[in-house]
């Protein structure tokens, strides 16, 4: 699977299992009736949020931007950015869950929207089979699409809390291109 060490559980039907277990006894997942309204609302909600991402890298490096906002010149927002090209990620697959009929809140609503991505998703092969006749053939693999999500959510981490903001241009640029990915085949997908 196209993830890190701190995510090979994703790719262990057993220990995910036990996860999700442990997810519904906190209740951070529940079973719903499938909304598509409600995914609706979030999925507008992860537009937003690639937009604000692009935003904020935007004002980071164009000049006139930085002049128009009245901003200094080395004033960066890519950390924001990272944040925010994940948060598009997360909301996405929280609409995909909830198409589903699965909701996944608080305690741990992002180990609990990830797990549960894994679990009732990927594990099983419903989304590989779902892009599949969506595509007619395998242009994205399901995997592929987790493994961004658990990237993703380790760089949130790492650039918002560990890294100076100037440092991370690329990093967010890579963040940006993985969650217009990861929305482009969910869209399609909520569309179905």
């Amino acid at each position: 699977m196209a993830f890190r060490d701190k995510h090979e559980y994703l790719g262990n039907e057993r220990i995910l299992e036990s996860e999700i277990a442990k997810h519904k006894a906190k209740e951070s997942i529940q079973k719903a009736a499938a909304s598509k309204a409600e995914a609706l609302l979030n999925f507008s909600r992860a537009r937003s949020e690639l937009k604000q991402a692009r935003i904020l890298f935007e004002a980071s490096y164009k000049e006139k931007l930085k002049q128009e906002l009245n901003l200094l010149p080395d004033d960066t927002f890519y950390s924001g950015a990272i944040a925010h090209a994940y948060y598009a990620i997360f909301f996405s697959a929280k609409a995909l869950l909830l198409t589903a009929g699965i909701r996944t809140k608080s305690p741990n609503i992002h180990k609990a929207t990830l797990d549960a991505f894994a679990y009732y998703f990927i594990i099983n092969g419903k989304l590989d089979v779902k892009l599949l006749r969506l595509y007619e053939s395998a242009l994205v693999r399901a995997d592929s699409l987790l493994g961004l999500f658990a990237r993703e959510q380790d760089k949130r981490g790492k650039f918002t809390y560990r890294q100076l903001p100037q440092t991370n241009k690329e990093p967010a640029e890579e963040s940006i291109e993985h969650a217009k990915s990861f929305l482009m085949h969910i869209e399609k997908l909520i569309a179905e």
